[in-house]
């Protein structure tokens, strides 16, 4: 099955960068490869990298109702303690990005990471909603530095074959994270209250960042560029005239408006009856996150045996599948559901993300940057639209504004596959003549 097919292929990619050569042979190919010196130095730095990421990022998000409660609001007012960091992010991504071309991949991430743990330990004390919303945002537009850099630093110093599993190495650390500060905020939170949870989040996202800084190596196949403001708008311009990765930026933020709707709503579900759950026991259903490891890590294995198509068709029928699950009044069934949307929406991230570093062979962070972009204003309409769907309808008001965006990715989809066989249809008629 052509990779073109799935919405994922490189057909259209532009000229290679002078900051990534191609080796000629795989015996002259320098970059990290698995089993080879660096590379699980690389993985784990990362690892960490993504860890931190997520628990910062979304460290308010189990908490919700306790905000809510503590300041008087409503969700959809507490929600923009999670959706103005992640849309924030969303903003920042692509200054940070080229930042990353001039200066290094690990120079910005680093920064990032360091700015965005100092907010952390401030967010705590925020004596107002809004000014908690303000702490959030400038939190996320740190944190912005950080994944466009990373899969761009993937993208040179990996081989191409290893390319899909280090990403998912990544984001499985974006999963333990998301699920480690989800649990320890719930238990810290019934014990303590939430500003004590998000102390905590903060402390190991410190510990984090000096890891993964003492663990990373030093970049081997990085080239400065330019901070000039043309060559960037070029470089954007590129990529958003390519039909195949504009494809990949909506898959994107379509499997993430889906994940930002449901986490962000599910702890005002379980504190209602008939579940009625407490702090901490919410705070534990987050263990899901363990399937997006698996599923993430997995997902290069899933592109091999069904091709980039399938992969992302069987992540969106399980995600499609998990929602519907949720709507039982069976707690067993909701978690069933919750980890059937868990592990399909990260596989499905996982493919369309590596697919963009694979595609753009040049100007590969404000590629990558455009993606995060549109991932985290995918989990920002997400939040804040579930939220509202939540008000208006209950759960299966949230359930449908899922349903409609995994309806959408399939739509992509099948949009890639189509523009892919008419391609190849007229470079067959091109050929005969």
């Amino acid at each position: 099955m052509p990779a073109a097919s799935s919405g994922a292929s490189a057909t259209h990619a532009v000229a290679p960068a002078p900051s990534s050569p191609a080796p000629s042979s795989s015996a002259t190919d320098t970059r990290l490869t698995p089993g080879g010196p660096g590379y699980r130095r690389m993985s784990f730095a990362l690892f960490l990298a993504g860890v931190a990421t997520f628990a910062l990022l979304y460290s308010t998000q189990a908490l919700l109702p306790l905000v809510s409660a503590d300041f008087g609001v409503s969700a959809s007012t507490a929600s923009w303690t999670v959706s103005g960091a992640t849309g924030a992010l969303a903003l920042f991504v692509l200054p940070l990005s080229a930042l990353s071309e001039r200066f290094g991949r690990r120079a910005v991430m680093t920064a990032s990471l360091a700015v965005a743990v100092v907010v952390g330990l401030v967010v705590p004390f925020a004596p107002s909603v809004e000014v908690l919303i303000v702490l959030r945002a400038v939190q996320g537009a740190a944190l912005a530095g950080l994944p466009a850099s990373a899969m761009a630093f993937l993208a040179e110093e990996v081989r191409p074959k290893a390319l899909v599993a280090a990403i998912g190495m990544f984001v499985a650390g974006n999963s333990i994270g998301g699920m480690s500060g989800r649990i320890v905020t719930g238990w810290v939170a019934q014990a303590w209250g939430w500003r004590a949870a998000v102390g905590v989040v903060g402390v190991v996202a410190v510990l984090c960042a000096v890891a993964f800084r003492v663990l990373l190596p030093a970049p081997r196949h990085f080239t400065a560029g330019t901070l000039s403001p043309k060559s960037l708008a070029r470089t954007v311009r590129t990529h958003l005239s390519n039909p195949l990765l504009c494809r990949l930026y909506a898959i994107g933020a379509l499997f993430m408006t889906v994940f930002g709707a449901v986490y962000t709503v599910i702890g005002y579900r379980l504190t209602e009856a008939p579940f009625s759950l407490p702090q901490g026991v919410i705070g534990s259903i987050f263990l899901v996150y363990l399937v997006g490891t698996v599923s993430s890590a997995a997902a290069g294995r899933l592109v091999a045996r069904l091709g980039r198509r399938g992969a992302l068709y069987l992540a969106v029928s399980t995600t499609a599948g998990g929602l519907l699950l949720s709507l039982s009044s069976s707690l067993a069934l909701v978690l069933l559901g919750l980890v059937l949307i868990t592990a399909g929406f990260f596989a499905g991230h996982a493919v369309a993300s590596s697919s963009v570093s694979r595609t753009a062979t040049e100007g590969r962070a404000q590629a990558s940057a455009l993606y995060q972009s549109a991932y985290y204003l995918g989990s920002s309409a997400g939040g804040t639209l579930g939220a509202v769907a939540f008000h208006a309808g209950g759960w299966a008001g949230t359930v449908g504004l899922g349903i409609l965006a995994v309806l959408g990715v399939v739509s992509v989809t099948v949009w890639g596959s189509h523009a892919a066989r008419a391609q190849e249809r007229r470079g067959l008629v091109a050929a005969a003549r």
